[in-house]
């Protein structure tokens, strides 16, 4: 009962998929330890996900032998319909508070130091906080603190960010510096992991499946896709926290509702190394798309990419589209076959990634999925095709923020090839000039 308990706490879970024996949930059910939620509420709203109308399609069910309604929002999380049963840990679920360590010989800048300390009263007064800090100010290391404060007193926190490959950056730097708390990390084909998490890691999609658990929510890159663009995972994210339980937004482009919407608020311009932000430049390269499909690398990027190869330094290349990527690895590893691509359905980009970073390969070429949440030492940036449109100001901060991040390199090349100059790179490059030009407020 007690890995039942452990499990269900805080979740809203399909009955038929619990990893448990059938016949022990059902005596928890016929115990009032667990209660039973219908997929589909008396009010047409899933209540896994909390879409309705459009999303809820009707069919007929060979299960309840009549016409049934399911949710197509979520469908990915496997199917809850009308006759679906869900359940959650419904008996009182006291936790003893235990004394957690707290691990990091780093120091905070007096601007980090700042921010945590904003950050915790805003905590202490139930009160949500944006924390507006610039790529590599080190918003994680103003989180720590906040984050063990919390755990003195026994509270369950979320850490949440839209995209995978965040995740999987904050949970070793996480797991490090608490190292006695029960850490999880969820994410689409994660693995279970045993225990009551105290502190859960987990892509905001994973959140559908959570319900008054967490006593803090932390949203990182809180202006990312998918999270920025889906009123779902917002739901999703007030629903996984207890009602009076604060929100800590985490962003280096946030929304202008989200600057205006949130009482509390940290400002980070500058980086924890002090060095100022490295400027875009901006250079053309004409017809790029024409050469690439007669098996051409255009002069300008083939000499940029020579140059980070023969000078050893990593770097990434940032296409438009994934076809493009996988059209063009293979005239790309001519150059060097060790270079390698990524993308969102890519497998393995976890693994090239961290191949990236041990030096193992000299480059990647990448979509848009990488713009945030990597910090590789040394690496150099270039973006090609500058002007698409999947290339907004925002994203083109994001990669221009994967330059100079380390203390010991904090100079990078960031290089915006195009064809064909538009106003997001204009107002990303002049957003990175200002950066620069302010003082902490």
């Amino acid at each position: 009962m007690k890995e039942i308990e452990d499990f269900l706490t805080g979740r809203i879970w399909l009955k038929e998929f619990t990893p448990f024996p059938k016949n022990e949930i059902d005596e928890a059910i016929a115990q009032g330890f667990i209660a039973c939620i219908p997929g589909i509420s008396e009010k047409q709203e899933c209540s896994r996900c909390l879409e309705k109308s459009a999303h809820l399609i009707s069919f007929y069910c060979e299960k309840c032998e009549g016409e049934c309604l399911y949710c197509r929002h979520c469908l990915k999380m496997g199917r809850i319909s009308s006759c679906t049963e869900l359940i959650t840990w419904a008996a009182p679920s006291p936790r003893p508070l235990k004394t957690r360590s707290f691990q990091w010989s780093g120091r905070l800048t007096p601007s980090q130091n700042l921010a945590s300390q904003q950050v915790i009263e805003s905590i202490q007064n139930n009160r949500s906080h944006l924390i507006y800090a610039v790529c590599g100010a080190g918003k994680t290391e103003v989180l720590f603190a906040p984050i063990y404060e919390a755990l003195k007193k026994g509270d369950r926190i979320c850490i949440a960010a839209p995209r995978t490959d965040v995740v999987l950056e904050l949970s070793p730097r996480i797991r490090a510096v608490f190292p006695e708390a029960v850490v999880h990390t969820l994410y689409g084909g994660s693995r279970d992991e045993p225990g009551f998490a105290e502190i859960v890691i987990a892509t905001t999609h994973q959140l559908y499946r959570f319900q008054n658990a967490f006593d803090l929510m932390v949203v990182d890159e809180a202006d990312a896709f998918p999270y920025s663009m889906d009123p779902a995972l917002k739901r999703a994210v007030m629903k996984a926290k207890k009602p009076e339980a604060p929100v800590v937004y985490v962003s280096a482009t946030p929304s202008a509702r989200l600057l205006k919407e949130t009482p509390g608020r940290s400002e980070i311009f500058r980086r924890y190394h002090g060095q100022p932000l490295p400027v875009p430049r901006f250079d053309s390269l004409w017809n790029y798309n024409k050469q690439l499909k007669k098996k051409t690398i255009p002069k300008k990027l083939e000499t940029w990419v020579r140059l980070r190869i023969s000078r050893q330094e990593p770097f990434l290349l940032f296409f438009p589209t994934i076809e493009l990527i996988d059209q063009n690895i293979p005239l790309f590893k001519e150059l060097d076959v060790g270079i390698e691509a990524v993308h969102s359905k890519d497998p393995n980009r976890k693994e090239k990634v961290m191949a990236l970073r041990q030096g193992k390969i000299p480059g990647l070429l990448t979509s848009t999925i990488l713009e945030r949440g990597i910090t590789i030492p040394k690496v150099q940036v270039a973006v090609i095709g500058a002007e698409e449109e999947i290339f907004d100001a925002a994203a083109l901060i994001q990669i221009s923020g994967r330059t100079g991040r380390a203390a010991d390199f904090p100079t990078g090349d960031i290089v915006f090839f195009h064809n064909g100059i538009t106003r997001e790179m204009d107002r990303a490059k002049k957003t990175i000039i200002a950066y620069n030009r302010k003082t902490i407020s």
